[in-house]
């Protein structure tokens, strides 16, 4: 993705003001954008690939936990951004954000993002295809394997957009909104403001029976994921480890572990499947993280196993424990030998006793 002139001419708009309920017991303490992805917070991304494509203003739509965002990014400028602030008094929903930030707006064409999407998409070939389509609002499709569990949106022979269409056991198309539009200013100036709007069921059907609007469809196969689920964001963090999913703020890394500055990682402990160990973390002894997510100053003790499970700020995983699909919230204490598996949260600060919890019969 390189950075072009018709970025410089684009504002960035990202809608970050929802609460990341899915992702509990972790978003108790952080907004789902700010949650570190590949040790870095997941907006980091986003907002590093949006520079890329040579956008230099953007403007983040917050919400719950708001003042997080400017602690972290101030005013953009370590990103080579200029970043401004909205938040929601109330959530407004995507159409009602979108129109909530538009006095921030410096340009006449933006970009819109939601904040949870992970994102291959080649952000200067969109621009350039909703320029040379002379679109009023362009939105940025991927096709999809399986698109039974999501909304159909089909396009006819010039790329317009001719439908929105719900969930089906027999979708017409394997194309599905990716979370990423183009916009010209009109069109946001059409968005009611000050009440709750959804783009996708209000603000997006009206425009198709509007024969005055050009709704196109950009259409990719790159990587795409909603990081809204533990499952989700678990893959998505080892994706960006491996370089599957790409990120300038990265730096190019790519393999099966990346274990940030400051952390310690015994002899004989066993990092694989893109885990992420944070800063200040303690990797034991004969541990075995498989796609495990761990964040900063967390502690893992010998012998334990950690697999495809988010482990939160401080906690600490006891002796020969087993973590299997699991989400241990921040300042957790999780005794010797429990085991953790099928979806298992523990809230944060909550303590359980050695060999607490257990599958097996064995102790």
């Amino acid at each position: 993705m390189a950075g072009s002139s018709l970025g410089r001419q684009v504002d960035a708009v990202v809608l970050v003001g929802g609460k990341g309920t899915r992702l509990r017991p972790l978003t108790l303490s952080a907004p789902k954008p700010m949650l570190p992805t590949a040790g870095l917070p997941f907006l980091t991304h986003l907002l590093s690939r949006i520079a890329a494509a040579g956008i230099e203003h953007v403007v983040l739509s917050t919400s719950y936990q708001a003042q997080v965002f400017e602690a972290e990014f101030g005013d953009g400028s370590k990103l080579g951004l200029q970043i401004d602030y909205v938040t929601e008094a109330e959530p407004l929903g995507t159409g009602g954000g979108i129109a909530n930030v538009a006095d921030r707006l410096r340009h006449d064409t933006v970009m819109v993002f939601n904040g949870d999407v992970l994102s291959g998409a080649d952000l200067g070939q969109l621009l350039e295809f909703h320029r040379a389509n002379r679109a009023d609002v362009t939105l940025h499709l991927v096709r999809v394997g399986d698109p039974r569990a999501f909304g159909c949106v089909p396009t006819d022979e010039a790329d317009r957009v001719v439908a929105f269409l719900e969930k089906t056991q027999d979708p017409p198309t394997d194309q599905i909104n990716a979370g990423c539009y183009v916009f010209e200013r009109n069109v946001i100036d059409r968005i009611p403001r000050g009440r709750l709007v959804s783009v996708e069921r209000e603000v997006f059907p009206a425009l198709l029976s509007d024969t005055d609007v050009k709704v196109c469809g950009y259409v990719d196969a790159t990587y795409w994921r909603d990081m809204g689920t533990p499952e989700d964001f678990v893959r998505g963090s080892a994706d960006l480890v491996r370089g599957i999913a790409p990120s300038p703020a990265l730096h190019g890394h790519r393999g099966e572990q990346l274990v940030h500055d400051g952390a310690a990682v015994s002899p004989g402990a066993v990092l694989i499947g893109g885990t992420v160990v944070g800063r200040g973390a303690e990797i034991g002894p004969g541990v075995r993280l498989d796609g495990a997510v761990i964040f900063d100053g967390v502690k893992v003790e010998a012998g334990s196993v950690i697999e495809r499970s988010i482990i939160g700020f401080g906690a600490r995983i006891g002796p020969r424990a087993l973590i299997r699909d699991g989400v241990i919230g921040d300042g957790a204490d999780i005794g010797a030998r429990c085991e953790l598996l099928r979806g298992a949260r523990v809230w944060p600060g909550v303590a359980i006793p050695d060999g607490g919890i257990r599958y097996s019969s064995d102790v």
